[in-house]
């Protein structure tokens, strides 16, 4: 049984669409950011870095979205959400997840949060600018690989990698240049965007940007 502490868009997002994807029982507790629940105390002890997601796993917990979203695949092969332990396909999986996690989400967070670097609003910008050619360094990277590769990041089936990127790109909605303004990342988003996962999470969550 899992258990998984969200807050609805957050990067608690692509370990719910696993969830979803698995159907694997389990049941939500939302954390509402806004309100600074993130940290209580109570969950302080549950996730000591005071953010989203948290999964608890028979009770015991574990935070790190890209892994959340990992040990789940594992644990669910039927749901065909990982690759053969011995294939070059999961070498891919490794590389793109860990990729996702510690190129492109750290730029988002640069990008939303620049106050967390510096106080003055000109560094502010400056910062943001630095995420914002980071980000979009990165969409042309898999724009190309897309292109070449896919449709989806290992090919003709959507892996939790996709779970973890499309969740990225949901993020980038809003900045100057989005993802979907790249031809074969907008026909990405749209295959995963038609996903039953999808369309539930955003009933669950209560969503209705980038639907």
């Amino acid at each position: 049984m899992y258990t998984l502490y969200y807050s609805p868009g957050a990067a608690s997002l692509c370990v719910h669409l696993a969830l979803l994807e698995t159907h694997a029982p389990h049941e939500l507790k939302k954390v509402d950011l806004a309100a600074g629940q993130q940290r209580d105390p109570a969950y302080l002890k549950l996730n000591p870095n005071g953010v989203v997601p948290t999964l608890l796993i028979d009770g015991k917990p574990f935070y790190e979205a890209a892994a959340a979203l990992m040990t789940i695949a594992e644990r669910h092969p039927e749901a065909k959400l990982v690759s053969p332990a011995d294939s070059l396909a999961r070498a891919a999986w490794n590389q793109w997840i860990l990729h996702l996690a510690n190129t492109l989400q750290p730029a988002f967070r640069l990008w939303f949060y620049p106050q967390d670097i510096a106080a003055d609003a000109a560094t502010q910008d400056v910062i943001k600018l630095a995420a914002q050619r980071k980000i979009e360094a990165a969409w042309e990277r898999l724009e190309a690989h897309l292109s070449a590769n896919g449709p989806y990041l290992l090919g003709d089936m959507p892996s939790a990698a996709d779970l973890l990127l499309i969740m990225l790109m949901r993020w980038s909605r809003n900045m100057p240049r989005p993802a979907t303004q790249w031809h074969a990342l907008a026909a990405y988003a749209s295959r995963m965007k038609s996903r039953p996962s999808w369309k539930r999470l955003y009933a669950v969550e209560g969503l209705t940007e980038w639907s």
